[in-house]
C-alpha cells in the first residue's frame, strides 16, 4: 500500500495544478477557560508554511483544546491566531472567523465517518456543503481517493471498511477541498502498531506532495518525533518546551519534558560538586553519586536539592563485576525479554534503576551487575521544577 501511495500521490499532484497554497500558523497568548478551570494558559508557537508542528502531552494537558481553538470549534478567551497574513482570531480587536471560513481540513480520532454514506459520499461531502458543481465533486473525489489508495472503493458503504481504510477516508475528506492547513487530533491512536507506523509514512508522503501545513495532536512521543518539524510539549495548559524533535529529545528543558520523553529513571539527590560547562556531581544516596548536565539557566550550588533523569536505553549493563571502576554495582531484580531488547530492573543500594539493552547478552534475575550511565545523557533539574512536573 505504501508504494501505491507514493506512485498515486505523485501522479495526482502533477495532474492537480490548483493546489491550495500552504500558510504559516501563529498562535500568541492563547487562553481558554471553562468557568474557573483553565484549559489553555497562554500558549505561544509559530509554524512555518508547509511544515508540521505536533502538540505533545498527556491527556488533559490542553493540546486538543488548543487545536480546536485553531480550528474555530472553540472560542478562546484571550490571545491571537493568525494564518499567514490573515487574523482568524484576536481577543483585542474582536475578530472571530467562523470555522468554514478558515480553509482548514480536520482529521479526528474517531474518524467521524458517516456509516449511511458510501466512501465517495463521505469524501465529497465538504465540497457538497460548499455547493461545488457535481462534475467537480466527482473529479476531486476520484483524485483524492486515488491519492490515498482507495480508488476502487468509491461505491462501498463506509460501514464495511477496516479501521485503516476508515482512516484513509477521513484523511481524503480532510484533503478534498485543498485546505491550506490540516489539523490532526490523535488520528492514529485507534490503529494497531504496524498500521500506525505505515500510516505515519503515508502522511509524510502526502504532505510532501501536497504541501499543506499540518498541526498534529498526540500523546505518543514516537509519532511526534517521526512526523514533526516542530514539537510543542504541553503540560497543564502551558507550553513546557518548543523545538525541533532532536532538540527537544536530546535537551529536555524541564523535568516534565524529560519524563514525558522517556526518562523513566528519576532520582532525587543533592549537588555534591560543580564543574565547568554546567556539569554537576549529584549524591543520590546509598553511597551512589552520578554526574550529569545542569538543565537550568542559573548556576548550581553545592547542597541544591535536585532531580536526576535519564532514559533506560542509555544505561550500559555488564555482568563482570570490577570491570569498570566508574560503574555502579547492583543486583538484577527482573529481566524481561521484549524481542528487540531486554528490560531490566536493577537495585543499586536502596535505589531502583531501569535499563533497556540489546538482547545479545542476557543477565538473569538475581545476578549482580555493573551499570554505567554516560554523563552526556543525564539531565539534572532543581527540585522546585518538580512541583509542576508530575505526568
Amino acid at each position: 500500500m505504501l508504494q501505491e501511495v507514493v506512485s498515486s500521490s505523485k501522479a495526482v499532484a502533477q495532474k492537480t495544478s490548483a493546489k491550495a497554497k500552504a500558510v504559516s500558523v501563529d498562535v500568541r497568548g492563547l487562553v481558554k477557560r471553562y468557568g474557573s478551570v483553565v484549559g489553555v494558559a497562554g500558549v505561544d508557537f509559530h509554524l512555518e508554511a508547509g511544515k508540521t508542528a505536533t502538540l505533545l502531552g498527556p491527556s488533559g494537558c490542553g493540546k486538543t483544546t488548543t487545536l480546536r481553538c485553531i480550528a474555530g470549534l472553540e472560542i478562546p478567551n484571550e490571545g491571537r491566531i493568525g494564518f499567514g497574513d490573515r487574523t482568524v482570531y484576536d481577543s483585542q480587536t474582536g475578530i472571530v472567523m467562523e470555522p468554514e471560513q478558515r480553509n482548514i481540513g480536520m482529521v479526528f480520532q474517531s474518524y467521524a465517518i458517516w456509516p449511511h454514506m458510501t466512501v465517495a459520499g463521505n469524501v465529497g461531502y465538504p465540497l457538497k456543503v460548499r455547493k461545488a458543481p457535481k462534475g467537480e465533486i466527482a473529479e476531486r473525489v476520484n483524485e483524492i481517493l486515488t491519492l490515498v489508495g482507495l480508488s476502487e472503493m468509491e461505491t462501498r458503504p463506509a460501514s464495511n471498511l477496516s479501521g485503516g481504510q476508515q482512516q484513509r477516508v477521513a484523511l481524503a475528506r480532510a484533503l478534498v477541498h485543498q485546505p491550506r492547513i490540516v489539523l490532526f487530533d490523535e488520528p492514529l491512536s485507534n490503529l494497531d502498531a504496524n498500521l500506525r507506523e505505515r500510516m505515519r509514512a503515508e502522511l509524510l508522503l502526502l504532505q510532501a506532495e501536497l504541501g499543506f501545513t499540518a498541526i498534529y495532536v498526540t500523546h505518543d512521543q514516537e509519532e511526534a518525533m517521526a512526523l514533526s518539524d516542530k514539537v510543542v510539549v504541553m503540560n497543564k495548559g502551558e507550553v513546557e518546551q518548543t523545538g525541533n524533535p532532536i532538540e527537544v529529545f536530546q535537551d529536555p528543558a524541564t523535568l516534565f519534558a524529560a519524563r514525558f520523553l522517556g526518562c523513566s529513571n528519576t532520582l532525587s539527590g543533592e549537588v555534591a560538586e560543580t564543574f565547568r560547562e554546567s556539569s554537576v556531581l549529584v549524591d543520590i544516596g546509598s553511597g551512589v553519586r552520578i554526574k550529569g548536565n545542569w538543565q537550568r539557566g542559573d548556576s548550581p550550588r553545592v547542597g541544591d536539592v535536585v532531580e536526576v533523569a535519564f532514559r533506560p536505553q542509555v544505561v550500559s549493563l555488564d555482568a563482570r563485576n570490577g570491570h569498570n571502576p566508574e560503574a555502579l554495582t547492583g543486583q538484577v531484580i527482573t529481566a524481561a525479554f521484549l524481542g528487540h531488547s531486554i528490560d531490566y530492573t536493577i537495585k543499586v543500594g536502596e535505589l531502583i534503576v531501569r535499563a533497556e539493552t540489546s538482547p545479545d547478552i542476557f543477565i538473569t534475575a538475581g545476578s549482580s551487575a555493573e551499570i554505567v550511565v554516560p554523563e552526556r545523557h543525564v539531565y539534572v533539574y532543581r527540585s522546585e521544577d518538580t512541583v509542576r512536573s508530575q505526568v
